[in-house]
């Protein structure tokens, strides 16, 4: 299929001895690990564009440049790490082979709004400004030979619509959400056009499962009374195989496990009935394909679902949750807790790639609280902090988490942090400005296991930061375990007036801090009942 602007968009092959060579190639030492023959790499952006370093280990405790600065304004792996995309401008997309790191391809055209590449790098779809209504204006190109497979119309760009053609992890399945239904293509041979839909009235959003790319899940939000639901299909088929409603929903976010047998919803009501929580109320929910569970995952601690993420094995799923201090779980398939981790001041956990060491912490609007731990056997390894972190991954063989302080979320302080799987500190670096870093992706089982590492824990000395206690059930204690105070439960401005108020009136003891003003003005009140008290007695004494 031929689109009106493919004549304006043109991809051309770059050699070696083009003009647009990218200079700055320099070869990496071969990492010193022995259970690993590949080498970690990062990508780092900053206002001057996009770098690629060795990741850990490092020669010289130092980062060596393997891609040096390229000029861009955004930069992309593709899911399994064998494709770079950078884009340069509003006019120009460049893709590069990950294992040369030359560029391979460029595609140039005016007013490009957003570029996506596909899971394994195959296809790269871009969206434009139309200058007509009838403008088809998403592309989709092949990679490899840079040929336009298939063009459609899109008005606008939102996170549910954008990419607009989405694939399994695998690539075995692409489809599209229109009006009211979901359109699939043949993955392999987009000339066949649209192969099958499924018709969904309503529907808000849809996610297909990861690998295997069998099912899709999709989310029609309440309309008219009506409640809303998560709809489960397989991808040949018209009728749904699995289905859960629930009322009080308007947003949900859908993960599927790796094995495309569970998906975990977690439904978000943008108003609490309850009055406990200004930002709404969040459920989770868990159902299976072979219809073994469909329903609410029993949490036992009330308040919003702060994260969720599977194992790498797809057979169990960590949950962070509750008011602050807030628990973390894990859970079986069955939804039978397995480990608790503890409770603190948590919004975040990840699971490492290779599914043995686990992270909770807390990131955002929270102190930046770390704890690793060994989920095999059962153990907090250490704690520390990452403080202002606004990204944060483990790498692709489960050896080093990293977090990042990144603009434009935060102007100051920007920055990367590398630790061990077990909190110690391993690398740091400043930058005056940093916009982006990743670990360039990769399978978990191309890398070796880490057995020698594990057993090497208790002669590592682990700085630890006070921290959230961890469960008794689990028996686990961290390495070097700092004296800590019990961590106190969030309470917002108006619920700390509202305990100190009732301590004032029934004498009770709060453990709420209060704020400077709160406690002259406290102070004050004392003062001015002390004088009444006093006058009072003058008063009486004079009368007798």
């Amino acid at each position: 299929m031929q689109s009106s602007t493919h004549s304006k968009l043109k991809p051309y092959r770059r050699f070696q001895s083009s003009s647009c060579h990218i200079s700055g190639l320099f070869q990496s030492p071969v990492m010193s690990d022995a259970n690993s023959s590949l080498e970690l790499e990062i990508l780092v952006r900053e206002p001057g564009g996009v770098a690629i370093w060795n990741g850990p280990p490092f020669s010289n405790n130092q980062p060596s440049i393997k891609l040096d600065t390229v000029p861009c304004t955004n930069a992309k792996f593709s899911e399994d790490g064998s494709k770079l995309m950078v884009i340069k401008s509003e006019s120009s997309i460049s893709i590069y082979d990950c294992k040369t790191l030359k560029e391979i391809r460029c595609f140039e055209s005016p007013n490009i709004l957003a570029a996506a590449l596909s899971p394994r790098g195959t296809y790269l779809q871009t969206f434009q400004k139309a200058s007509t209504p009838q403008e088809k204006n998403i592309t989709l190109w092949k990679t490899e030979t840079g040929d336009s497979v298939y063009t459609l119309s899109q008005k606008n760009m939102t996170k549910a619509t954008w990419p607009s053609i989405r694939f399994s992890s695998d690539e075995a399945v692409a489809s599209r959400m229109a009006t009211n239904e979901l359109q699939f293509f043949n993955a392999g041979d987009f000339s066949k056009g649209i192969v099958h839909k499924i018709r969904i009235p309503g529907i808000a959003s849809a996610e297909l499962s990861k690998k295997p790319g069998s099912h899709v899940a999709a989310f029609v939000p309440e309309s008219k009374g009506m409640p809303g639901s998560v709809q489960i299909y397989a991808c040949s088929q018209s009728e749904p195989i699995a289905r859960r409603s629930f009322f009080r929903c308007s947003s949900v976010q859908q993960h599927w496990n790796h094995g495309s047998t569970g998906l975990l919803v977690v439904v978000q009501s943008d108003v609490d009935k309850t009055n406990q929580s200004y930002y709404g109320e969040t459920k989770l929910y868990y159902l299976t394909l072979d219809g073994t569970h469909d329903g609410l995952v029993s949490l036992r601690k009330e308040g919003p679902v702060h994260d969720v993420q599977w194992s790498y094995s797809g057979k169990e799923f960590a949950v962070v949750y509750g008011f602050m201090p807030a628990m973390a779980t894990i859970f079986d398939k069955k939804c039978n807790p397995l480990l608790e981790l503890g409770t603190g001041p948590y919004n975040t956990i990840r699971w490492n790639p290779k599914g043995r060491f686990i992270l909770v912490a807390g990131y955002g609007n929270l102190p930046g609280d770390m704890a690793f731990w060994d989920y095999v056997i059962k153990k907090q390894l250490g704690t520390t902090k990452a403080e202002w972190s606004v990204t944060s991954e483990w790498s692709p063989d489960g050896r080093y988490f990293m977090t990042a302080t990144t603009a434009p979320r935060l102007q100051v302080d920007n920055g990367i942090k590398i630790f061990h799987y077990n909190g110690k500190s391993f690398f740091k670096k400043k930058f005056d400005k940093l916009y982006q870093v990743d670990w360039k992706a990769d399978s978990p089982n191309k890398f070796g296991d880490i057995e020698e590492l594990v057993k090497s824990v208790g002669s590592l000395k682990v700085e630890s930061k006070p921290q959230g206690q961890g469960s008794k059930s689990s028996q686990a204690k961290p390495v070097n375990p700092p004296v800590q105070k019990k961590p106190t439960a969030y309470q917002p401005p108006h619920a700390k007036a509202k305990a100190a108020k009732e301590a004032e009136l029934f004498g009770g003891i709060h453990s709420v801090e209060m704020s400077k003003n709160a406690l002259k003005n406290k102070k004050k009140r004392e003062k001015q009942r002390e004088k009444k008290v006093a006058e009072a007695g003058s008063a009486a004494n004079d009368a007798d």
